[in-house]
C-alpha cells in the first residue's frame, strides 16, 4: 500500500535524523522570490543611487574633516554683527 506523503516526509526526516547530526541552518528570511527584468533593473538603480549619495556624504564629511571647517552661528541681528560700527574717532 502506498505511503502518505506526510507520513513519508516524516519517516525521511527521522531517518536523516539517526544517521547524521548535520542539519539545516533555520531560514531567517524569506525564499529566494523571481523577479522580471523591469523591476530587477529598478531595484539595481535604486540601490546604485542610495550607494552614490552614502559615499557623497562620507566623502563630504571626510573633506570637511581634513580641512578643519567649523560651522559658526551666524546671527546677522545680533549683538556680533554690529561691533565693527562701534568705532568711534578721537579727534
Amino acid at each position: 500500500s502506498p505511503v502518505p506523503p506526510e507520513e513519508r516526509r516524516l519517516r525521511d526526516r527521522k531517518h536523516l535524523d539517526d544517521i547524521t547530526a548535520a542539519r539545516l541552518p533555520p531560514l531567517h528570511h524569506s525564499p529566494a522570490q523571481l523577479l522580471s527584468l523591469e523591476e530587477s533593473i529598478a531595484i539595481q538603480i535604486q540601490q546604485k543611487e542610495a550607494y552614490e549619495e552614502m559615499q557623497a556624504k562620507l566623502a563630504a564629511q571626510k573633506l570637511a574633516e581634513r580641512l578643519n571647517i567649523k560651522m559658526l552661528r551666524f546671527e546677522p541681528e545680533g549683538e556680533a554683527s554690529m561691533q565693527y560700527r562701534e568705532v568711534r574717532d578721537e579727534d
